[in-house]
């Protein structure tokens, strides 16, 4: 009898962990459905890839870790909703309003985000290489740790942004809005910032190296540690800016000279 019981437990186990599976499935399989037709707007760790959420109301909803890869969530109002870890690559997010959310850890990589509104959001530790963000606005958002490699957000506005830490290498921020951005020890190597304007922007111990600051507006600017070893700073504006042992090497100055 021993041995059978020893035999039946696991099986037991088995059964009723496929019970659990089974039910887990069918309760998400229905809260999806009910998400779609528009009766909940809370889909957790949903499967939403492809879905056309066009112009939806959205706001305050719960999608935290959803699967949204190539979803069309173009115009749709997003505000407070709580996106972080989800999967948004090669979504269209083109003029969403996206104000306050929480985009934390989710996956943005060649995600469509042109003219959108991520003022004050949050996505610290954010995947967004190679997404199209371009007059984008971000005032006030939380990217600390994020990666920007090779992003458009050319006449982004970012003022007051927290970029600590972020990778931004090859990025292009050609007439950006960064007054008063907070920058310090990212990565900006190869990155565009002709024209940007960065006044009071904090880039200590930033890396720069290669990147082309030519006419960018850096008044009062930090950035004491960085490195700016083959930057380009012609014709920029760097009244007060602070230096402190700051890397130089062929990096050219607002007068076209070589430091």
């Amino acid at each position: 009898m021993s041995a059978v019981r020893t035999l039946i437990a696991p099986v037991g186990v088995a059964l009723a962990t496929a019970a659990v599976i089974r039910l887990c499935g069918a309760a998400q399989a229905a809260e999806r459905d009910d998400f779609l037709a528009g009766r909940s707007r809370d889909c957790a760790h949903c499967d939403l890839a492809g879905v056309n959420l066009k112009r939806h109301d959205l706001g305050g909803a719960d999608l935290t870790g959803a699967d949204l890869k190539g979803a069309n969530l173009h115009d749709a109002k997003l505000a407070g909703a709580h996106l972080s870890g989800a999967d948004l690559s090669g979504a269209n997010l083109n003029k969403a309003d996206l104000n306050r959310a929480d985009l934390s850890k989710a996956n943005l990589r060649e995600t469509m985000l042109y003219a959108a509104n991520l003022d004050g959001a949050k996505l610290a530790d954010a995947d967004l290489t190679d997404a199209l963000m371009g007059t984008a606005r971000l005032a006030r958002g939380d990217l600390r740790g994020a990666v920007l490699c090779n992003a458009d957000l050319r006449k982004a506005q970012a003022a007051e942004a927290n970029l600590t830490g972020a990778d931004l290498s090859g990025t292009a921020l050609d007439f950006a809005f960064l007054r008063g951005a907070l920058l310090s020890n990212a990565k900006l190597v190869q990155s565009r910032l002709i024209s940007a304007e960065l006044p009071e922007a904090d880039l200590a111990g930033a890396d720069l190296s290669d990147a082309d600051a030519s006419g960018a507006d850096l008044r009062g600017a930090n950035l004491a540690y960085a490195n700016l070893a083959g930057a380009s700073f012609r014709k920029a504006d760097m009244f007060e800016v602070r230096l402190d042992d700051a890397q130089w090497r062929d990096t050219v100055m607002p007068d076209g000279t070589l430091r």
